[in-house]
């Protein structure tokens, strides 16, 4: 799992049959290298812009929001509710 703080969203009219009605966010995470990467993310659990979110990758996240048969790679499984600062993952 990775931790990032969602920064924006994704609005898209047309899209798979399977993703109909799901949310998409961006979300922001800094690697170990220190370089910050940017993803798209499912949001199944509510989460808004300015939190910080733990994020599954692969068939962890289909499984992890209970669609095994959409394409998704990396969904927010959960919402972080203490302050971390990110840069310690730097």
């Amino acid at each position: 799992m990775l931790i990032g703080k969602i920064i924006g969203s994704v609005v898209s009219t047309r899209k798979n049959e399977k993703l109909v009605g799901s949310k998409f966010m961006i979300v922001e995470m800094s690697a170990g290298t220190g370089v910050t990467k940017r993803m798209v993310a499912v949001d199944n659990v509510g989460a808004g812009i300015g939190e910080t979110v733990l994020v599954a990758t692969g068939s962890a996240a289909r499984i992890g929001c209970g669609q095994e048969e959409a394409p998704i790679d990396a969904a927010i499984v959960g919402i972080i509710d203490s302050d971390i600062d990110l840069s310690l993952y730097d």
